[in-house]
């Protein structure tokens, strides 16, 4: 397997760290720049808020004929502002309570009536001294403004005898006669906003290094089956299609996998195929080659073999036509010349187109059964007048009928060539015998004749096409080197053995049928 210049754990590793980097960088940003103006507008809205409730409150006492201010003076002397006697409260003493242990907003409302301040505060004084100097504007420390209406002024303030910032609401209520004034402490923002990054700092950098290690570790989950695949893609490639993905997953990996192996099976069976296609296609070319090396070799043999008798015609022709034969007698041998090598010629042609039509397999095989000790007497009867002019005995002992499976027809051709060849390489005052012998189911048919022993290197070669072991011979008594091939032809066609053997007086051609 190559090395990995960039692992996918360690990326997904950087890739953690970064992001954790940049949201630790975000939240500081924010807490920098935007924190403080929101803590400010949520503070602001507790204040607006507040003031709308009383607000309310006080002109709806001013519809039903209440005096809120005056409520407000009799809960101060009796001491209830600011504690929680829920039975003895009115809605106005309850809400100031409510917002000032809910919101921390302390309140101080001015008598319409009289002028007078009441607080509900323990810091009373402080607050009415800050609404007389809002009122009348002898404020040396103004605040900074941060929000204006026509009734009220919300403003920002540092307060030195404490050291602490508030935000005060004053002015007057929707009746334009009551005056007040809120307060709500506010803590240093840029102070708490410094911490809270801190804090970030220190968690952020915790969890990104706890983080990044259980990432790197966990992510072997992921990273395994991966190099896993890329080992079966690598033997894939080799052309090795027995890895097999072997992990149980659902995921998109384990589809994968799944399908990898899919991919090999399907490889394996293709290529299986394309193999066998590669082997049959070379054989096809083999095949396609030796045709054309026997059919080169059979015209040349046909040449050869043709050339001998048309030289002869050609010449005892150009013979007779120049008077070279002047009695009758010499006119009587040019013909009988032309004549033989004519009948020679046609029987070479005849046998050529039937073995053409066996090597094609164009003749079809009509299997039938027959007795072939007839079919052979029947042979012998035609040939022993030629039998009786060699001085050949023929010997054929088979009393009985000898049925067997085979085309009549082409069985004769392979007798009748056995018989020519048997015959014309007898001895004269020789022995020719046929015999018919049961083998193994099968009827062996044997056709001996006495005289030399074929050469133990021709045997093989006596089957093929225009193959002569005495072609001087072979010449005299006009083969051609064609019948032997015939028989081979008409044996591959019945699939049936044959062959030829040397005896001590002689040899002996054979081949077996199917017994019937």
């Amino acid at each position: 397997m190559k090395s990995m210049k960039h692992s996918i754990r360690i990326r997904f590793t950087l890739i953690f760290i970064g992001l954790m980097a940049a949201a630790l960088i975000g939240l500081f940003i924010i807490n920098r720049f935007f924190l403080e103006r929101f803590y400010l507008s949520e503070k602001v809205k507790d204040l607006e808020q507040a003031y709308v409730q009383v607000d309310a409150l006080l002109m709806f006492g001013r519809e039903q004929g209440v005096d809120i201010t005056q409520e407000f003076k009799e809960a101060e002397e009796q001491g209830r502002l600011g504690k929680s006697s829920e039975r003895e409260e009115t809605p106005m003493v309850k809400l100031i309570r409510e917002l000032n242990e809910g919101s921390n907003i302390s309140i101080a409302i001015m008598d319409s009536f009289n002028g007078t301040i009441i607080s509900f505060e323990r810091k009373g004084d402080f607050l009415s001294e800050r609404f007389l100097r809002n009122i009348l504007g002898k404020d040396n420390r103004p605040g900074d403004i941060v929000s204006q209406t026509e009734n009220y002024t919300i403003q920002k303030i540092f307060e030195p005898r404490v050291r602490s910032h508030y935000l005060e609401c004053w002015g007057f209520f929707s009746d334009n006669g009551t005056g007040f004034i809120m307060s709500m402490p506010i803590a240093s923002i840029r102070e708490s906003a410094a911490l809270s990054n801190r804090f970030l700092a220190y968690v952020g950098l915790a969890v990104m290094a706890g983080g990044s290690i259980l990432i790197y570790f966990t992510t072997q989950k992921i990273t395994s089956p991966i190099l896993s695949l890329t080992t079966i893609s690598e033997r894939m490639s080799n052309l090795d299609f027995e890895a097999r993905y072997a992990g149980e997953a659902t995921d998109e990996i384990g589809v994968l996998g799944h399908s990898m192996n899919t991919l090999s099976s399907c490889l394996k069976d293709a290529i299986g195929e394309l193999k066998t296609a590669n082997l049959q296609l070379q054989r096809d070319i083999e095949e396609k080659i030796q045709i054309d090396e026997m059919r080169k070799e059979f015209i040349a043999n046909v040449s050869h073999e043709l050339k001998t008798p048309i030289a002869l015609i050609q010449g005892y022709a150009e013979g007779l036509s120049e008077g070279m034969a002047e009695d009758k007698e010499s006119r009587d041998y040019y013909c009988e010349v032309i004549v033989d090598e004519a009948q020679k010629m046609n029987r070479m042609v005849k046998q050529l187109l039937t073995l053409s039509a066996l090597e094609s397999g164009k003749d079809v095989v009509v299997m039938e059964r027959f007795d072939i000790a007839e079919l052979i007497r029947g042979l012998l009867a035609s040939v022993h007048i030629l039998t009786e002019q060699a001085g050949v005995e023929t010997v054929f002992v088979q009393e009985g009928p000898c049925y067997v499976w085979a085309d009549e027809f082409k069985i004769e051709e392979v007798v009748t060539n056995y018989l020519s060849n048997a015959l014309n390489h007898v001895h004269p005052g020789g022995e020719i015998q046929v015999s018919l012998r049961q083998q193994q189911g099968r009827i062996r048919v044997g056709v001996f004749n006495t005289g030399s022993p074929i050469p133990q290197e021709d045997l093989p070669n006596l089957w093929t096409k225009f193959y002569k072991v005495d072609k001087a011979r072979t010449r005299a008594y006009g083969g051609s080197g064609i019948g032997l091939s015939i028989v081979k032809a008409i044996m591959h066609s019945h699939q049936q053995p044959f062959g030829v053997e040397n005896r001590e007086d002689g040899v002996e051609f054979w081949f077996m049928l199917e017994m019937a």
